[in-house]
């Protein structure tokens, strides 16, 4: 089984406030250990958290060997104060309250930064993101602040203007990515940046209600065209599923990521995508990590 390269141990694929509310005292073992142990069961044994404000993956990178996983985790994600990110992670202000939280999350052992520079979808309207992003010059601030100190960068980033910015600044990973252009594709595609385009929280939603079906499948459909793209242009791609986000569970999140990604590049380019989703994850394993 391949690696989860994008999990959120804190979350449980149910309820993100009950789940979170678990851990507001201190990191819930208990649970954690649960989480491991569904990707334990599932063969899995890589998995790159996204990091939270609590302590939670640091938590589980400490329990992860008892479980044959080897787990890497930014401890938390940094956004801009007033923009999304604060469901796993802390704020800055300024370019100085930036910095200090990226060596904090070095002093902490941190195996990479994680930065949040764009929304996230409005799943009830094809083509809207709660928030457009950074703007260019600041997302390459992160990026680069980051590099100099010896960190990788995992971006989330959603929309062509922010992941055009990110790849020109060289980011390391690239998460989520709806809503690019062929352009940005192409640049992506000639970058060395490493792109886990996270279909599970779209494609799991498709039935549940929450939201209306025929949006939903818009969604999914236009990211496994990019997705289907990238792949032709020869784009690094990886396998995550964002697990523990709403209808994502532990473990089986990867296998319906995988499943939607055979469906984006088609079944009968599965053993080229084998062959790429493992060098994406050799890479993420060799290089973002602790030094």
């Amino acid at each position: 089984m391949f690696g989860e390269c994008h999990a959120h141990v804190i979350m449980d694929g149910k309820n993100y406030k009950a789940a979170v509310a678990l851990h507001k005292e201190r990191p819930n073992e208990a649970v954690i250990r649960e989480h491991l142990s569904a990707w334990q069961q599932a063969d899995i044994t890589f998995v790159r958290d996204g990091g939270d404000a609590y302590g939670v993956s640091e938590r589980a990178r400490e329990l992860a060997g008892e479980y044959g996983i080897d787990y890497r985790t930014p401890i938390f994600a940094i956004h801009k104060r007033g923009h999304y990110g604060g469901i796993v992670g802390l704020p800055y202000d300024d370019r100085q309250g930036y910095r200090e939280l990226v060596q904090e999350a070095r002093k902490r052992g941190a195996d990479f930064i994680k930065i949040m520079i764009s929304g996230i979808m409005e799943f009830d309207t094809f083509g809207k993101l709660t928030e457009e992003g950074l703007d260019g010059d600041e997302i390459a601030y992160l990026i680069e602040t980051a590099h100099d100190a010896g960190l990788r960068v995992m971006a989330h980033g959603n929309g062509g203007a922010v992941v055009r910015a990110a790849i020109g600044a060289g980011v390391d990973t690239l998460e989520h990515g709806n809503y690019m252009e062929e352009e940005t594709i192409c640049q992506l595609a000639e970058s060395d940046t490493i792109w886990i385009p996270t279909f599970a929280p779209t494609g799991n939603l498709i039935g549940c209600g929450r939201f209306p079906d025929e949006q939903v499948k818009a969604i999914l459909v236009r990211q496994q065209k990019a997705v289907r793209f990238g792949f032709e242009q020869g784009a690094r791609i990886g396998l995550g599923s964002d697990s523990g986000a709403y209808l994502v569970p532990h473990g089986q999140g990867l296998m319906d990521e995988y499943a939607f990604m055979k469906e984006a590049v088609g079944r009968e380019n599965a053993e080229a995508l084998d062959r790429r989703l493992a060098e994406s994850e050799a890479w993420i394993r060799e290089n973002m990590k602790r030094g």
